[in-house]
């Protein structure tokens, strides 16, 4: 693995010593979060900060979610950029969102808004890494940075690093797509310098499934066995098969040993009937399923709480389809015909599926013990462009928290009369 750091960067084999402190500093702009996700017993913490979450759901919105349509509307703004849509009210007295989320407005009293985010990159794969890992990108790189083992660990990585999960589970898991534009993966949702073992297992759907299709497996791995072969012969099989492998151990190093993580974890995963269970959506309820949606967002959100359930410390749902190409696509990258791609398409798919997954959680009695975190590459633009569209804008955008032990029916912070 390339260990090369740039300062401040820690050693690629520091991280097991990273102080509570150091933890919260390379979260870095998720000083609301992370303390939350960090948990005293694995930190050996006792301060007040800790609240208390036990896993992490988060919902990001891939191409940059439109701060102003949605979470922070300007009614008094211009109409060159208010645009068509109308605040409406929430639960909360004071606290407005926009029309077009009515279920997440109803439920606001759970929800913490920081409209005060930014950062200063334009580029969808740098304004991502800034999120997920707290840090500037690298400069030496592209605006689509593909991942590197020189990279910050992304947060699910550092989420699960503080939260282990039990033998033969995940530590993280990501679904329904790969974060992808123009084609490059991108960096700052991987393990970076902790390692493969840190990335996150991808569950892909179908290529080309849109985001409010409809996709009953979600593309989910087969997790079943060879005809004949039952598990106490599978479990049979593969103690003898880690009897022999311990002479090949050290052969590839670090590649190796990634590789060996991933084989231990499909075996285990193979025979065990918890995380099986989690990808089986037929065992819920009708009723559930129907509060989610019959489309790939919902899914996915009900997939993600019941791979919680199986003990995966943190999931992140990619709430958008596939590639980015700007101009058209269930995706949030709205450059042209913004309005009707969210009021139509956007919006409906995730104010569902979001509500859904708190309301969910809410009555389960998990809420306070999962943090949900609602996020996006950055905001839009202000002004609407010649084609009805949004641009990327870094400088003011909005996230969103739920459960975990925050404090709902609070917003953070302001952007100014123009969302700007």
């Amino acid at each position: 693995m390339n260990c090369t750091t740039q300062t401040p960067r820690r050693g690629c084999g520091d991280f097991n010593s990273l102080s509570r402190r150091s933890a919260l500093q390379a979260g870095g702009l998720f000083g609301l979060s992370l303390p939350t996700l960090l948990q005293q017993q694995a930190l050996g913490a006792s301060d007040s900060l800790v609240g208390n979450a036990k896993s992490c759901i988060i919902l990001y919105c891939w191409g940059g979610q439109s701060h102003i349509d949605t979470w922070d509307l300007k009614p008094k703004a211009p109409s060159s950029i208010r645009g068509p849509f109308n605040p409406i009210a929430t639960n909360i007295s004071g606290i407005q969102v926009g029309e077009h989320i009515p279920k997440l407005a109803t439920m606001t009293d759970k929800l913490a808004i920081v409209r005060s985010m930014f950062h200063t990159d334009s580029a969808h794969g740098r304004g991502m890494y800034w999120n997920m890992t707290g840090h500037k990108p690298p400069q030496n790189r592209p605006g689509n940075i593909p991942p590197k083992r020189s990279d910050w660990p992304g947060l699910p990585a550092m989420i699960s690093h503080f939260r282990e999960s039990q033998a033969g589970v995940p530590r993280s898991i990501r679904l329904p797509y790969p974060m992808v534009d123009n084609g490059t993966l991108q960096a700052g949702e991987y393990g970076g310098f902790m390692g493969g073992a840190y990335d996150p297992i991808v569950v892909k759907t179908p290529k080309g499934k849109a985001y409010g299709g409809r996709s009953r497996d979600l593309g989910s791995p087969v997790l079943d066995l060879a005809a004949g072969i039952d598990r106490d012969r599978f479990r049979r099989r593969r103690s003898l098969l880690g009897q022999l492998e311990p002479t090949t151990a050290d052969v590839g190093g670090a590649a190796s040993r990634s590789y060996g993580h991933f084989h231990d974890l499909a075996l285990n995963m193979l025979v065990s009937d918890r995380v099986q269970k989690a990808f089986d959506l037929d065992n819920e309820t009708p009723e559930l399923k129907a509060l989610y949606g019959d489309h790939l967002g919902g899914q996915s959100c009900l997939l993600a709480r019941r791979l919680i359930d199986a003990g995966v410390p943190v999931v992140q749902v990619l709430m958008s389809a596939s590639d980015l190409n700007g101009g058209a696509g269930d995706h949030w990258d709205t450059h042209g015909n913004n309005f009707n791609r969210l009021k139509d398409r956007l919006l409906p798919v995730f104010d569902r599926s979001a509500s859904a997954l708190i309301t969910d959680l809410d009555q389960r009695g998990q809420l306070d013990e999962t943090l949900v975190l609602m996020i996006g590459d950055f905001g839009r633009t202000p002004k609407v462009n010649g084609n009805a569209g949004r641009d990327h804008y870094p400088y003011s955008y909005t996230v969103v928290l739920a459960g975990g032990g925050i404090r709902g029916g609070q917003v953070y912070g302001s952007s100014d009369a123009q969302a700007a």
